[in-house]
């Protein structure tokens, strides 16, 4: 299993749950939609909190790699 991979995968579902967050929260202006603020702010703040998460695993997986290189080196 590919941590990268996973990790990839995991920021661009993560990005995904961003925007349609965001274009939900656009709709507030249309008197027809029912947009709850609280709810799609929670969200967008977990959709980037999740992203953050899988960026620091590409990082430490990267370091990781980095270092048993050096080993074998």
């Amino acid at each position: 299993m590919d941590p990268i991979a996973t990790a990839a995968y995991g920021m661009f579902q993560a990005s995904k749950r961003f925007e349609a967050s965001a274009l939900r929260t656009a709709q507030m202006g249309d008197p027809e939609a029912q947009v709850d603020l609280v709810a799609e702010t929670v969200e967008q703040i977990g959709a980037k909190t999740a992203f953050s998460a899988n960026a620091a695993v590409v990082r430490t997986a990267d370091e990781m790699n980095k270092a048993l290189l050096d080993i074998l080196a």
